[in-house]
């Protein structure tokens, strides 16, 4: 194709759907034997052309510069603008705006646009809608789809630079594993199918690789990382700690097969940990299993372990639970502040005492169907009579007794009971 239809508002071609139709077609290019380069000098047309038109077909939009061609393909600024011309002359690589590289001013590279020529088309029984360079495909004669099937594996595969072959010496060159000299190769030439059975798959490789499907084994190393980015993840009071350090300090662990959640029970099984007053993770952590797993060498005693942990848990929540109950709360821990509540308590009972009915002291079905009305009803009537209070300690029991009169006022009822039972010991004299 000369200069003058290298254009997009002059050439016979359609625009290529996809990148994967472009290269089908150069493909097509290169096996048809069709194009004739019109330079007499220079490279040929071969796996160069193929290597740059397949990061041509890469580009979103197709504005290759020289030097991105030349720093990603490892080419010369030569040997790149050689096979863009060829690319053109093919018919496969037509201008969109042609690039300018005026004095003084940096340079523009041109914007192309991939193309399909009309002849593709044709060899092939292409069908296609619409009328000049936005024709689309709608249909393929049957004679043309082995064809389209092979160019389509063509286009799948991935072209890599040739390796060039190192100069062979000339005269003779020693060969220790052998004992003598040689001027040729004694490998022998190997044999490359044809391109129609690389693409029909027909052609086998003497040496079958190993497929690496499936997920990679970790080695020790590996596995230790992961169980200290775990218990990072999992643990509250290990937030922020060294994955490097975690890893150093579960590394018996790690190789014994431990879980993070072991780890987590097993170490917080003596005591609970709260996060907020650790100031060394690592230091903790190391500090917490030591020798522990020398103890726990089978997964059924790190089960137990771990069921034990996780009972104790639950207490604990049910005990938070408990205090939660106490909406009204234990009241403030300054003297100053306990005196003014004390005093204000007491007012409050001089002015309810004339008012404040007789409760009964009824059997309950459970505390939690009371009202909040009722329970400060009957927390008032504990401040003014301690003596219900410890009727309630036996009718109720001491847990659902605290719950109701707060832990204060019980443990009040009770020094003030001990003081009277020890007063009644004392003799008078």
């Amino acid at each position: 194709m000369d200069a003058a239809h290298q254009w997009l508002s002059s050439t016979a071609g359609r625009i290529a759907t996809c990148a994967h139709s472009w290269m089908q077609a150069v493909h097509w290019v290169a096996g048809a034997g069709l194009y004739r380069p019109a330079r007499k000098h220079g490279p040929k047309w071969g796996p160069t052309t193929l290597l740059i038109a397949q990061e041509i077909s890469a580009l979103s939009v197709c504005r290759p510069g020289i030097d991105y061609l030349m720093r990603k393909l490892k080419l010369s600024e030569r040997t790149i603008q050689y096979h863009l011309g060829m690319l053109r002359e093919a018919g496969l690589l037509v201008y969109r705006v042609k690039g300018t590289r005026a004095s003084g001013q940096p340079n523009q590279a041109s914007v192309f646009e991939r193309v399909i020529p009309v002849e593709f088309d044709a060899a092939l029984g292409i069908r296609t809608t619409g009328e000049g360079v936005q024709r689309r495909p709608v249909g393929i004669a049957e004679e043309g789809r082995t064809l389209i099937g092979k160019l389509a594996k063509k286009a799948a595969r991935k072209t890599r630079r040739p390796r060039r072959k190192p100069p062979l010496s000339r005269g003779s060159r020693c060969t220790p594993m052998q004992g003598g000299t040689s001027t040729g190769s004694s490998a022998g030439s190997t044999y490359s199918p044809p391109e129609s059975k690389l693409a029909s798959g027909e052609a086998k490789s003497p040496t079958q690789k190993k497929s690496n499907r499936g997920p990679k084994k970790l080695n020790k190393i590996g596995r230790r990382y992961q169980l200290a980015r775990e218990l990072i993840q999992l643990v509250p009071w290990l937030k922020g700690a060294s994955v490097p350090r975690i890893a150093w300090i579960v590394r018996d662990v790690a190789d014994a097969g431990w879980t993070a959640l072991e780890v987590q029970a097993i170490a917080e099984q003596e005591r609970p940990i709260v996060a907020a007053k650790v100031r060394r993770p690592s230091g903790l952590l190391a500090d917490r299993l030591g020798n522990l797993h020398l103890l726990f060498t089978t997964p059924e005693r790190r089960q137990t372990a771990v069921q034990a942990w996780q009972d104790s848990r639950i207490q604990e929540q049910a005990r938070h639970a408990e205090a939660a109950f106490n909406d009204l709360g234990e009241g403030p821990k300054s003297l100053a502040a306990r005196r003014e509540m004390d005093e204000a308590l007491a007012a409050i009972q001089d002015q309810l005492a004339g008012d404040m009915p007789e409760v009964g002291l009824t059997p309950l079905a459970s505390i939690d169907d009371l009202t909040r009305e009722e329970v400060v009803e009957l927390r008032v009537e504990g401040m003014q009579r301690p003596e219900v209070i410890l009727e309630m300690l036996e009718v109720l029991g001491e847990r659902d007794a605290r719950r109701l009169y707060t832990n204060r006022l019980v443990d009040q009822t009770l020094a003030l009971e001990a003081i009277n039972a020890r007063r009644a010991l004392t003799p008078a004299f």
